[in-house]
């Protein structure tokens, strides 16, 4: 919603203004279609000349981010939490009831306790690999955490590829406004027995290229890009709660203390209050009862 409200303030104030300081529209419509064409078309045309298929895909699909913010919520910290719990005190209790779980989370009690969360097949992973790791007693905390480290690093990695693909693309757009206004003054040249006002409205159509390479590069594709970034380094945070409760546990710290450097790691909007943790993890105990 925050986005469609930055898009329209966009529009409003920049074209908004233009009218009232008497521009004229005309000239700027007549203008656009070719423009766009050659301005847009160009930047479509490097975007897919500098990704493969499905870095293209990726980017495509994480444009929605711009608009849905964050996956995770407040909530999904909570529950990630809990099931940290379960998952961490059965490995204690019993480390082959523990198995069934991380050998067939799609079929497991707990994970189906959580849907948002089994959905996810990175974090299942994490969480899988990690415990797997630690059932075949390569317990050394600080190799486990350089592992954990380098496999965030290069999910974070992939996942700004998004931003990065449309970053450039932002940076190309005023470049390819030159270039569409160029063509312009070419156009403008060819007819340059014309009278003035003729001149005049040919010159205007050509600086409507300049005009757009600029407004869609800082007006909405770079925003959207610096948009996709800190949505990806805030759902990254979800990711590093994982690694923090299991580099805990590593540390033969009590299930409960694991629990709350995982808590106390989690950013302060979307960190659960220790209350409202410790009545859910009471209801995990007695369901386990």
């Amino acid at each position: 919603m925050l986005g469609i409200i930055g898009i329209a303030v966009i529009f409003v104030m920049v074209f908004g203004g233009y009218i009232l300081a008497g521009g004229k529209m005309g000239i700027i419509l007549k203008a656009l279609p070719f423009e766009f064409m050659m301005i847009g078309g160009a930047a479509a045309g490097a975007f897919l000349l500098g990704n493969d298929s499905s870095g293209a895909k990726h980017t495509l699909k994480d444009i929605g981010k711009v608009f849905k913010g964050p996956k995770w919520k407040p909530e999904d910290y909570r529950d990630l939490l809990c099931l940290l719990f379960e998952l961490v005190r059965l490995a204690r209790q019993s480390p082959v009831a523990v198995e069934e779980h991380i050998e067939n989370p799609e079929e497991s009690s707990i994970f189906g306790k959580y849907p948002k969360i089994s959905a996810d097949k990175y974090a299942v992973e994490l969480i899988c690999d990690t415990l797997r790791t630690m059932s075949m007693n390569y317990d050394d905390p600080h190799q486990v955490e350089e592992v954990l480290d380098n496999r965030l690093e290069a999910m974070e990695h992939h996942a700004m590829h998004s931003s990065h693909a449309l970053q450039t693309t932002a940076d190309a757009l005023p470049a390819l406004g030159i270039v569409a206004a160029v063509l312009g003054v070419i156009k403008t040249m060819s007819s340059i027995d014309q009278p003035p006002e003729v001149l005049g409205k040919l010159i205007g159509g050509a600086l409507v290229g300049t005009f757009l390479g600029v407004f869609l590069a800082y007006g909405l594709v770079g925003p959207m890009a610096g948009k996709v970034k800190s949505v990806v380094e805030e759902d990254m945070h979800f990711y590093n709660l994982i690694r923090e409760v299991l580099v805990a546990n590593l540390h033969n710290h009590a299930t409960n203390i694991c629990i709350e450097v995982g808590r106390q790691n989690t950013p302060s909007h979307v960190r659960p209050s220790f209350g409202d943790l410790e009545e859910s993890l009471k209801s995990v105990k007695q369901e386990a009862a």
